[in-house]
């Protein structure tokens, strides 16, 4: 059975893409993916051998053009999804996954066309434009934070739960800047970093590629030893060291930490869609597992007050029963089952 999957652009889409490739491999089964030629997709996929194929269509989001602009991106979606209805031929696709995305449009309405069944998963509390418009045409819909998903579990590699441990004692701190950086966090390492340091705190700083330079050179410049880099696809062996996390509140992040029992302080990228980084980690925060600071009232010395102040232990066990495993077994032998 081949399985298109969709969708992408950001990191937190194209993880639970990765993730569903991954189990159909372990079950003998190759999908082939449709992404884009923008973002982030052929620099996730392009050459991966999990898939059977890959198609990296010239697709562009809609939502912020206006007038003829707009008219143009819907009349170029439309053409790609009849490129996307002959791939499905090609490959004689029986399921289309799609984890949302500007990428995901053309596959996505490509399903419709050809009444192939559509299964979507809403990685963020609040649903995204595409997926929200597609959600009523979907044989299944799959949400944490939705009561009506078939399957709650957020799909994290069970690599994270593995390696799971309660944390107790803050002994190493990790910034995480996302694949592409978060200036914020960034700049708030690089002042209270060197404080760190001087009260023995091991630290990881996960940069983004933009930041990166002018990340690694303040430390160098001023002898910091710090474990500094821009991106790695295997973030785990950083996280499993970790004792704290600060970071963006991007849903596939989010939902690692926890599977990790990782505490951490996230802070919310204020320019997010519909805010939806905010209403991921509200959900946490509810259960004491894990803290919320918005950009314009944290600053280092809250930092290094919540650092000081921070009770790990609790915090871990809550996280450790919040989210379990098997998110994307389920999902798939939903798909698989049709």
């Amino acid at each position: 059975m081949i399985v298109a999957i969709t969708g992408g652009g950001t990191g937190g889409h194209l993880a639970i893409a990765n993730a569903l490739k991954e189990e159909l491999n372990s079950r003998g089964l190759k999908p082939i993916f449709i992404g884009s030629q923008n973002g982030q997709d052929k620099s996730w996929f392009e050459n991966d051998n999990g898939f059977e194929k890959t198609y990296f269509l010239d697709s562009k989001g809609v939502v912020n053009k206006r007038g003829l602009k707009k008219l143009l991106v819907l009349k170029d979606i439309l053409a790609s999804a009849f490129t996307c209805k002959d791939i499905f031929k090609t490959h004689d696709v029986k399921a289309v996954f799609c984890v949302g995305g500007y990428s995901a449009a053309p596959a996505a309405f490509a399903s419709l066309l050809t009444r192939t069944p559509l299964y979507i998963h809403e990685q963020n509390a609040v649903i995204g434009t595409l997926n929200k418009l597609l959600k009523p045409f979907a044989k299944e819909f799959f949400s944490s934070y939705d009561k009506n998903s078939k399957v709650k579990e957020y799909p994290v590699s069970d690599k994270f739960f593995n390696s799971r441990r309660i944390r107790k004692e803050l002994k190493t701190v990790i910034f995480l800047g996302g694949s592409q950086g978060a200036n914020f966090i960034n700049e708030l390492a690089i002042k209270t970093v060197p404080i760190l340091i001087k009260k023995g705190i091991h630290i990881i700083h996960q940069t983004g590629q933009n930041d990166y330079s002018t990340c690694k050179d303040f430390y160098e410049k001023n002898s910091l030893h710090v474990e500094c880099f821009a991106f790695n696809k295997n973030i785990l062996d950083y996280l499993k060291k970790a004792d704290f996390a600060i970071s963006r509140a991007g849903a596939s992040t989010l939902w690692e930490l926890s599977a990790n029992a990782l505490p951490a302080l996230f802070i919310p990228y204020p320019y997010a869609a519909k805010n939806h980084q905010y209403f991921n980690a509200k959900k946490l925060v509810e259960k004491n597992a894990s803290i919320i600071k918005i950009q314009n009232e944290l600053d280092e010395k809250n930092l290094l007050s919540i650092l000081k102040d921070i009770n790990l232990k609790p915090m871990s066990e809550k996280l450790s029963s919040i989210i379990t495993k098997n998110g994307i077994k389920k999902i798939t032998d939903t798909i698989l089952k049709g």
